[in-house]
């Protein structure tokens, strides 16, 4: 069967082309726009406007999800073939950091981060035994935050973190005690 004169069996073909042409384009105008704002930002707090800053922007906004420092300086070595130093890092993070283009969490004892601009709104569950973040979003969760009312504050963003233990090192734990008891009764 054809449509026009495309045969029917290329049109899911050519909408998934279509999405992946139209993902690439919202990355490259994120990119583009982020690279914008810091520029912006450096100028207004009379910061230079350094190649190693931007390389460090572009590989951050590369990222999907959260990074540590020892991991960015990583990538940005090996598959960037960008060298930058840790301080470089640091530095440049805290920048991006009060630009508001990067967000910085506390995870039990590790400081890790993420892409803040033109990200969803999400919530984070971290295992207290492997340390894992995982991302989720819940609608239910979000509508009834962002309905609080709160005396004398307006709220602007939030973020939620979920302690507990994952499902790999909860039946990692029930294994080990089974075990455990298997010994104890011989």
């Amino acid at each position: 069967m054809r449509i026009g004169k495309k045969p029917l069996y290329l049109i899911p073909f050519l909408q998934k082309t279509i999405n992946f042409v139209g993902s690439i384009m919202d990355t490259t105008d994120v990119k583009d726009t982020v690279r914008q704002i810091f520029t912006e930002y450096l100028k207004a707090n009379g910061h230079r406007k350094t190649p190693e800053r931007f390389a460090i922007l572009e590989t951050i906004y590369s990222i999907n999800g959260h990074f540590d420092v020892e991991s960015l300086y990583s990538r940005m070595n090996e598959q960037e073939n960008f060298r930058v130093s840790r301080a470089t890092l640091y530095n440049t993070i805290i920048l991006l950091v009060n630009a508001k283009l990067v967000i910085k969490h506390q995870f039990s004892t590790s400081s890790q981060y993420e892409k803040s601009y033109n990200t969803g709104t999400h919530h984070h569950q971290i295992c207290m035994h492997c340390g894992k973040v995982a991302e989720f979003q819940n609608e239910n969760m979000q509508r009834a935050i962002e309905g609080t009312k709160m005396a004398r504050f307006h709220a602007s963003h939030y973020s939620l973190y979920i302690y507990g233990v994952c499902s790999k090192c909860d039946r990692k734990t029930k294994r080990q005690r089974d075990n455990n008891n298997t010994k104890k009764e011989k």
